[in-house]
């Protein structure tokens, strides 16, 4: 990023942020990207649907026929229950927002003030410190913290950052004090892109069957044109009978085509399963996205956790077939010496408590890298981790051991001894691993 740099003594002016907001360079993010509720009326309104009953229902009312008019209340009902439940899911939309509404310090005019962070502006030099939310994106002009992006990427890892070191709006200050002057604000952030994203709502139709519905009453709009005219023609002057029969009889042959008790039923089958799935706290684009939902016969995730409990636990370790020790007292051992910081690991240490009393020399944390952590006995190296990283050229040979497992369910972990002293620092593996056992984990 190529940005102006800002004074770090001083920070912007009272002048120089009042320019910057009126350039509209400000972190707030306007839902431009919604229908305003005229435009949502108007399309409910102003359809080909109604259009039809629209012309039938004039020539009922200028004939006088006002009891043919019975259909009147099923289009009105089908159109109000169409506007309420859009609106409704656009102010549910409105609410999405992954940013806190929060002050935070910003220098300005040689002295830091608290300021919202909707407030903040492209170029203002923000402190950060231990518990604060990035509020826009920038770089770290002085300082070094760490701070957690899993809202963004979904990994829990701490990242280090220092001076030049680009930081994104959303993540979290885990540890240590540093400036950041900002330099993408409001819709231009990478948070604030994402939640526009999260919120858009589609201008085509989504229902299949409300597509369907649509696509037979389109036909069935032209083919009733010219047959209303022939029909009315032969009452009117070839059987000579009076405007008012002529028309009403018209309307009776061919108000039978046009489905709109299935339009209705539709409708309200939709906005009953949108109340009932509202009650659930489930947010829904619109009333449609049920009949979305009911489609769906795969359902893929990149994280376990997003639709399981933040919990795991060990079912079971499975030695392999070449192993003859104590498989449960090698992992006692690893347990021991590895700290219980994530979800696996406090699992591991719950179930597997009995060990042999062994020390590690040091141990290698677990990250996203290499998907493995170890524990180093004197010129050995015991790795609990995900068995394609620990594996490598390795994993056919052993895959038909595990992957039974894997297919029923279980998250599955191997455990393995490298011949080779691991450290954080230097932690590829090059040579093969002597396979232990596995270890069955449930989620």
């Amino acid at each position: 990023m190529n940005e102006e740099k800002t004074n770090l003594e001083t920070g912007l002016t009272t002048a120089e942020v009042e320019q910057k907001i009126a350039a509209g360079e400000v972190n707030k993010v306007v839902d431009d990207q919604f229908k305003t509720n005229k435009q949502i009326i108007r399309e409910n309104v102003f359809t080909y649907f109604n259009l039809i009953f629209l012309v039938l229902s004039i020539l009922l009312v200028v004939v006088g026929a006002y009891k043919d008019l019975t259909f009147l209340p099923v289009i009105i009902l089908n159109t109000v229950i169409g506007i309420v439940q859009e609106i409704r899911a656009k102010k549910i939309l409105s609410k999405l927002n992954v940013m806190n509404a929060t002050d935070i310090g910003a220098l300005r005019n040689g002295k830091e003030e608290q300021v919202p962070i909707e407030k903040l502006v492209k170029g203002d030099i923000v402190l950060l410190k231990t518990g604060d939310q990035i509020p826009a994106d920038g770089q770290v002009i002085k300082g070094n913290i760490r701070v957690n992006e899993s809202l963004l990427t979904g990994e829990s890892d701490e990242i280090t950052k220092e001076v030049g070191d680009e930081l994104m709006s959303g993540s979290f200050v885990v540890s240590g004090n540093a400036y950041m002057q900002l330099e993408k604000v409001g819709k231009e952030s990478y948070i604030s892109k994402l939640t526009i994203k999260a919120k858009a709502m589609g201008n085509s139709e989504q229902s299949e069957m409300v597509c369907s519905i649509n696509k037979l009453i389109k036909w069935v709009g032209i083919i009733i044109i010219p047959l209303g005219i022939a029909l009315f023609s032969m009452s009117f002057f070839v059987n000579k009978m009076s405007l008012y029969r002529s028309i009403v009889s018209m309307e009776a042959a061919i108000i039978g085509m046009i489905p709109e008790g299935l339009y209705l039923l539709t409708t309200i089958a939709l906005a009953l399963s949108a109340v009932r799935l509202a009650r659930k706290q489930v947010m829904l684009h619109d009333m449609k996205s049920v009949e979305t939902l009911a489609r769906v016969n795969v359902l893929c995730v990149d994280k376990t956790g997003t639709i399981t409990e933040p919990k795991m636990n060990v079912e079971r370790a499975v030695p392999s077939k070449n192993y003859q020790g104590d498989l449960d007292k090698v992992i006692g051992d690893f347990a021991q010496n590895m700290p219980a910081d994530n979800a696996t690991m406090k699992a591991v240490h719950s179930f597997f408590t009995q060990n042999t009393g062994q020390k590690a020399s040091s141990i290698m944390p677990f990250t996203s890298v290499n998907k493995y952590s170890g524990v180093v006995f004197n010129d050995h190296t015991l790795l609990i981790g995900a068995p394609e990283m620990i594996l490598r050229d390795q994993f056919d040979e052993y895959q038909a051991e595990f992957e039974k497992y894997a297919k029923t369910g279980y998250r599955v972990l191997i455990v393995a001894d490298y011949p080779g002293v691991l450290t954080e620092d230097d932690s590829k593996l090059t040579k093969p691993v002597e396979v232990y056992g596995y270890i069955l984990l449930t989620n």
